[in-house]
C-alpha cells in the first residue's frame, strides 16, 4: 500500500534533514515532497509582498516574534500542495511530505490537515510531529541566515496546536539519522 508521511514542524526543525536520512533507509523507495519547493514555483516579487508571503515582526516581552502572512496568490500555491500529494500518492508514489501547518491562516485552506486526511484517505497515511526546543530553533534560524528573525517563536505555540501524531521525534535530542531510523521502526519502512 502506498504511504504518505507528513513531517510537521516549525522551521528549522529539521524536517528536510530527517525526510532525506529517511530516503536513504528505507526499504522502499519515497519521495520528498517539500513546502518550501512549491512556495519558491512563486515569482520571486511574491515573496516579502502581500499578495505572497509577507512577514511582519513583533517585539514582546519575550523577544521579537514575526508571523507570516499569506496572500492571495501563495494561499493558492499552498491550496494546491495537498492536491498535488494526492497526484503522486494515486500514482503509487511512496511519499514524504514536509510541511508547516498551522492552521487557518489568510488565504490558506481553514484547514489543511483535514484535506491532507480526506485526500489521502485510501492510502497510509502517517502524521509524525517534528519537535525541538525554541532556542535550538532560533539558533538553527540565525545559523542558515535565510530565515526571517523570530519565525520561530510565531510558529513555535501555533504548529503543534490540536495535533494528533501517530508518532514524534526530537531532532534536539537525536541526528535526522536517528529521527529516521525511530520512524522507520515505528511504522516499518
Amino acid at each position: 500500500m502506498t504511504t504518505i508521511i507528513l513531517l510537521n514542524g516549525v522551521g528549522s526543525a529539521g524536517k528536510s534533514s530527517i525526510a532525506k536520512a529517511l530516503q536513504s533507509i528505507a526499504k522502499q523507495p519515497f519521495l520528498h515532497v517539500e513546502m518550501d519547493s512549491f512556495l519558491e514555483m512563486m515569482p520571486v516579487k511574491y515573496l516579502d509582498h502581500p499578495d505572497g508571503l509577507s512577514f511582519e515582526p513583533h517585539v514582546g516581552q519575550d523577544g521579537i516574534a514575526t508571523s507570516v502572512k499569506i496572500g492571495k496568490v501563495a494561499g493558492c500555491v499552498l491550496n494546491g500542495m495537498p492536491r498535488a500529494v494526492a497526484a503522486l500518492a494515486s500514482s503509487s508514489n511512496n511519499l514524504i511530505v514536509d510541511e508547516v501547518i498551522f492552521g487557518n491562516k489568510n488565504n490558506r485552506s481553514s484547514n489543511p490537515l483535514a484535506e491532507y486526511q480526506t485526500l489521502l484517505e485510501p492510502y497510509n497515511f502517517l502524521l509524525v510531529g517534528v519537535f525541538a526546543e525554541l532556542e535550538v530553533l532560533e539558533r538553527r534560524k540565525l545559523d542558515r541566515g535565510n530565515r526571517a528573525i523570530g519565525l520561530s517563536r510565531w510558529q513555535y505555540e501555533r504548529v503543534h496546536e490540536k495535533m494528533n501524531y501517530d508518532f514524534s521525534v526530537h531532532t534536539d535530542i537525536l541526528s535526522p539519522l536517528e529521527c529516521a531510523q525511530q520512524i522507520r521502526a515505528k511504522f516499518n519502512l
